[in-house]
């Protein structure tokens, strides 16, 4: 618990300075004929485009390798004005990812899969904030096909 909140507290003084490491994401090409078993969170790296149920337009999730943690992944997700701290995993194929709006406290759970024969392009599941409501996702990848 105190990595992920002193992961997210150095994120979020990150993002909030504007530093690049919030703004360019990297890209990978995508292998041709990937299998759920070879994916892993070095396929999630870079940009994504957010869709919640429920709620008008996109966000923008930037995800990057964890500098601290092999084999993690945090972030930030954006949506004019509003810029979250994230951390995430990837394991087997299943999604998680820990939201922060404040940099110290957890405020949303991201649960989530890789969609088979995406190659890591498309990822669905439910994000949910404390107690409410499940609300569906649907992640997409802004790298190159």
């Amino acid at each position: 618990m105190n990595v992920l909140r002193n992961t997210l507290n150095g994120l979020a003084l990150l993002c909030i300075a504007g530093l690049s490491a919030c703004a360019n994401p990297v890209t990978l090409a995508t292998a041709t004929g990937c299998a759920k078993q070879e994916i892993t969170a070095e396929h999630l790296v870079g940009s994504w485009r957010v869709s919640l149920s429920g709620q008008a337009g996109t966000w923008t999730l930037v995800l990057r390798p964890h500098p601290e943690h092999e084999g993690s992944l945090r972030g930030a997700l954006m949506q004019i004005p509003q810029h979250y701290a994230v951390a995430a995993d990837l394991e087997d194929g299943e999604f998680t990812m820990e939201e922060s709006h404040d940099g110290q406290r957890i405020a949303a759970t991201w649960l989530g899969k890789v969609q088979a024969g995406s190659c890591a392009q498309v990822i669905t599941g439910t994000r949910q904030e404390g107690a409410g409501a499940e609300q569906r996702f649907e992640m997409r990848s802004e790298r190159l096909r």
